[in-house]
């Protein structure tokens, strides 16, 4: 990483929206429903989100709402990384990835109409929500 920031061993990263309501909820609930603590996170406007797309050759005028980064450069974009997040959660989640054999096309399809109107559906912040003490430690800067 070129601004020496640790990205911790084995954990995947859940780069989401920072500003957008119904992608900081789906973080807590990430962050609520995964008891093994396999998930760190950070907003894509952030200088690491920026980074990690960047180094992956992500574009995030294409991919604005949320990407699951493995650890090395494997990544996830869209209905797949959503799908991929809750295969990894606890609770009943790991139930939706059985949508994992539908085409990839009409699942970013309905990903795209969900992404295209979640400001207007769920609302926007005017700046990225800031964590508790306690949330702090799952993310990275």
């Amino acid at each position: 990483m070129g601004n020496n920031t640790q990205i911790p061993q084995g954990k995947l990263i859940v780069l989401f929206d920072g500003v957008c309501n119904f992608c900081n909820d789906s973080v807590q609930r990430i962050m609520k429903n995964d008891k093994k603590d396999r998930f760190r996170f950070a907003s894509l406007q952030s200088d690491i989100g920026k980074e990690l797309t960047h180094e992956r050759g992500i574009d995030t005028a294409q991919v604005d709402s949320i990407i699951l980064i493995d650890p090395g450069n494997a990544y996830y974009i869209k209905s797949t990384a959503a799908l991929e997040i809750a295969k990894r959660m606890d609770g009943f989640y790991p139930i939706l990835q059985i949508f994992l054999i539908l085409p990839v096309s009409l699942r970013d399809r309905i990903y795209d109409i969900i992404a295209r109107n979640r400001y207007k559906w769920f609302g926007k912040r005017e700046e990225c929500k800031v964590p508790s003490q306690e949330e702090k430690k799952r993310f990275i800067e």
